[in-house]
């Protein structure tokens, strides 16, 4: 059995993804440019999508699971009076409505829509039931039941561009689907709405105007595309940093307990820790209790011993996960 090629680059690029491709068209291109099969990302965008998309290279690849969990903008055109299978403009037009209701009345309805609500996945969208993506599914003609989930709009900002487009600026929590918000407020107008258009300004912390195309990329030197990448523990600066010594470093690192008292910590338990040795970032913690002790516990191990945090490469032997 080949061994997989370690780590030489590690980092977090944020990407300005253009309209047309899927996700994975930009994970393939940024293999390609920084020469590694460890590429992943966080927070899909749909190909007719465009905005930020961080890209993670090398082990920051780890932090995928973490990163979905951020806070994220949008800017969507949503157009009445129509209804699609995919609740966007690429779908099949299942119905259309003259009755379009006066700006006032949408911003009405708009405003209802901020808070905690329930949003119903749509089929077409790459979560998994029983294995199968609900696309798939829906792909072949069939449809299953979905369980509607609690989301929150922070805010929606609503500008009328014509009698039935409207821009939309939303702040919303992680899981939230734009084109099922424009369906529901079409819905809830009763002419029907769908998403004409979409751009993610900001995920989590990183924004648009940070982002980098691949047309961009591609003309960079392979000095410049280094350059451009982000060290991991950017990813997690909303986080407590613990800055630790050489012995509970290690200690952490073996899968050794940290008693929080030692460390003259006090984290509530469940709450994830930046682990920090010698200035440099190396992994998250967890708080929990060990026999009604406080302790910090190794989550997540993303730099190896004797590596630096940033696009150096791996030469160390990973202990745990």
């Amino acid at each position: 059995m080949s061994r997989r090629k370690p780590d030489t680059v590690s980092g977090v690029l944020i990407v300005n993804k253009h309209g047309g491709v899927t996700s994975h068209r930009i994970i393939s291109a940024c293999r390609k440019l920084y020469d590694t099969q460890r590429v992943g990302h966080a927070g899909t965008l749909d190909p007719i999508a465009t905005g930020v998309l961080p890209v993670l290279i090398g082990r920051a690849a780890k932090a995928a699971d973490y990163l979905i969990r951020h806070d994220k903008a949008y800017r969507c055109e949503m157009l009445l009076g129509i209804e699609t299978d995919t609740e966007d403009v690429t779908g099949e037009i299942l119905s259309r409505s003259d009755a379009i209701p006066p700006k006032d009345e949408v911003r009405r309805v708009c405003a209802g829509f901020v808070g905690k609500v329930l949003q119903t996945p749509p089929m077409y969208s790459a979560l998994k039931v029983d294995g199968k993506k609900l696309v798939d599914i829906a792909r072949a003609g069939g449809e299953v039941e979905r369980k509607p989930r609690e989301i929150e709009i922070y805010s929606l900002d609503v500008e009328r561009i014509s009698e039935d487009r409207y821009v939309l600026d939303v702040s919303c929590s992680k899981g939230t689907y734009i084109r099922t918000l424009c369906a529901d407020i079409g819905k809830a107008l009763g002419c029907g709405a769908a998403m004409a258009a979409l751009t993610r300004t900001r995920t989590g912390g990183f924004t648009l105007g940070e982002a980098v195309t691949v047309e961009e990329l591609e003309r960079m030197t392979p000095e410049e595309r280094l350059a451009a990448l982000r060290p991991v523990e950017s990813l997690f600066t909303a986080l407590p940093a613990v800055d630790l010594g050489d012995f509970h470093a290690k200690l952490v690192r073996c899968g050794g307990d940290l008693y929080q008292e030692k460390l003259r910590l006090s984290a509530e338990p469940g709450t994830l820790l930046r682990l920090r040795s010698r200035g440099e970032f190396f992994a998250l913690g967890r708080a929990e209790e060990k026999d009604g002790v406080p302790v910090v516990r190794l989550e997540k191990l993303f730099v190896l011993e004797g590596a630096g945090s940033g696009v150096a490469p791996g030469d160390g032997k990973e202990k745990t996960e």
